[in-house]
């Protein structure tokens, strides 16, 4: 970002404080849209650009005739163009009141401005800063953060001891990856950006580290998908083997075949253990279910399947293993998923043709870390579960990301609802059907990933978060292939 203002202010001749200005009338415009009635302002500032923000906030808000006053923290004065901004701000009578917990102040107001401490943090926010945090979350206020909710890691998404809990964010000039993922789903509330007219070319010119991915976000399209052809037949649109369902565990394999079936597949064979595999077949009579005992049965199942998913409800007894290592053999592509990532977290193998689907616990696992260690950078986790085992990865949870060789995609739709059981299973079979179809993995994994949390969120649109089950994705999912 410091260098983006430098090549801003050097190529094309803007000011930081010209930059600064659209920041501050965006950022308002923005909260007045959001709250129209809206008759008092508190703005928090710090001592970085950001309280520079803040204060052309407080100074536009005056112009509005809405009662506003600035709440000033840190220790040392505003520099450049912030103590500009400030200035001008007391210049035309601003009232700024530095923060004191302890004594008796009003911290309510209708609107409370974040304008504390942007996207440099590097440690916990502690002392003052983390009082006036509690304030801010503890105001009953509309909060709107500027840039980024002081407290939330830019980088990585996590939040540093404690982070202002935003109704509404708006970020500026380029969009920042920590805002995307992991517990900043939590904090960022509404999110908006603004380019304050810094050209893409510039950013372009950035020196980047040779290691470095390029990151961005996944696109919410879902494409037109190619029309069938009037002579088709079933076996014209592939054949997904899945092996999974250990004794006791059949309703997560189910519910990846039948995800499968509903993107469009034509043929779908489950190998599943003999306990229950005439179950399988009578509840759900469009697969072909078999039961087997040993890797031995699987042999020509395989030579006739186009796609192999793995995982679901397969458990790590001897019998999972087992089949597991006979998938493992084969050189079909393969989406590898559940307890599939258990057993392969044991192995140190690379292939390029398979998608693997960890949530954190699975990627904890994989990478001999903790999930805090997985939650603290899912960025720096997914980088190293793909350069670890090669293929394709889409670390799960709030903000999925989705890696490749030298590029992660961030998954900005889902839902608080998609957190229950059988969700995974079902983006196994959707992702299986599509690469059986013909899509390659790539666009199998990225078109698969959107289409099951688009159909998450039209379920949760009609029907709310609480009580979604994973099945009632399935008419949103054939909705939306076609």
């Amino acid at each position: 970002m410091r260098a983006l203002d430098r090549l801003a202010i050097a190529e094309d001749g803007m000011t930081g404080f010209a930059l600064m200005t659209k920041a501050g009338q965006f950022m308002f415009d923005s909260i007045r849209q959001s709250c129209p009635d809206a008759k008092s302002m508190l703005i928090f500032c710090g001592v970085g650009n950001n309280a520079g923000d803040g204060y052309i906030i407080a100074r536009l808000a005056m112009v509005e005739n809405i009662a506003v006053n600035v709440i000033q923290l840190g220790d040392h004065c505003l520099q450049q163009d912030a103590l500009t901004a400030q200035q001008q701000y007391i210049a035309a009578g601003g009232v700024v009141t530095c923060f004191d917990v302890t004594k008796t102040v009003d911290y309510q107001a209708d609107i409370v401005v974040d304008a504390l401490l942007g996207t440099g943090i590097t440690r916990d926010v502690v002392g003052v800063w983390a009082q006036a945090v509690d304030v801010i979350n503890n105001s009953n206020a509309y909060i709107a953060a500027v840039d980024i909710p002081s407290g939330l890691n830019a980088d990585t998404g996590t939040v540093m001891g404690c982070a202002v809990v935003a109704d509404e964010t708006v970020t500026f000039i380029a969009r920042k990856q920590g805002l995307y993922t992991g517990k900043a789903r939590d904090v960022v509330g509404k999110l908006s950006f603004a380019d304050l007219g810094v050209r893409d070319a510039l950013k372009k010119q950035l020196n980047t580290h040779e290691d470095q991915k390029d990151i961005f976000l996944l696109s919410q399209h879902i494409p037109h998908l190619p029309p069938r052809s009037r002579s088709s037949h079933k076996g014209s649109h592939g054949h997904v083997l899945l092996v999974g369902g250990a004794s006791g565990m059949s309703g997560a394999i189910k519910m990846a075949a039948e995800a499968a079936l509903t993107v469009g597949v034509g043929l779908v064979t489950v190998i599943t253990h003999p306990e229950h595999a005439a179950w399988l077949n009578i509840t759900r009579p469009e697969l072909m279910v078999k039961g087997v005992d040993s890797a031995k049965q699987l042999t020509p199942y395989l030579q006739r399947a186009d796609v192999v998913a793995i995982g679901p409800g397969l458990g790590t007894s001897a019998w999972g293993q087992a089949l597991f290592y006979a998938c493992l053999a084969t050189l079909h592509d393969k989406i590898i998923d559940a307890d599939a990532l258990n057993l392969l977290a044991k192995l140190s193998i690379k292939k390029d043709n398979w998608i693997l689907t960890p949530h954190a616990g699975e990627a904890a696992r994989l990478l001999g870390v903790s999930v805090k260690m997985i939650e603290s950078d899912r960025f720096k986790a997914v980088s190293q579960l793909q350069a670890n085992f090669s293929g394709l990865c889409v670390l799960k949870g709030a903000g999925s990301l989705l890696a490749e060789q030298h590029k992660i995609a961030i998954l900005t739709l889902g839902n608080p609802g998609m957190a229950v059981a059988g969700m995974g299973d079902v983006l196994t079979g959707v992702i299986a059907g599509l690469r059986a179809q013909g899509a390659s993995l790539k666009t199998s994994l990225r078109l698969g990933v959107t289409l099951h949390a688009t159909a998450a969120d039209r379920a949760v649109a009609e029907k709310g978060e609480r009580g979604l089950f994973a099945t009632d994705l399935y008419p949103y999912l054939r909705e939306l292939v076609n």
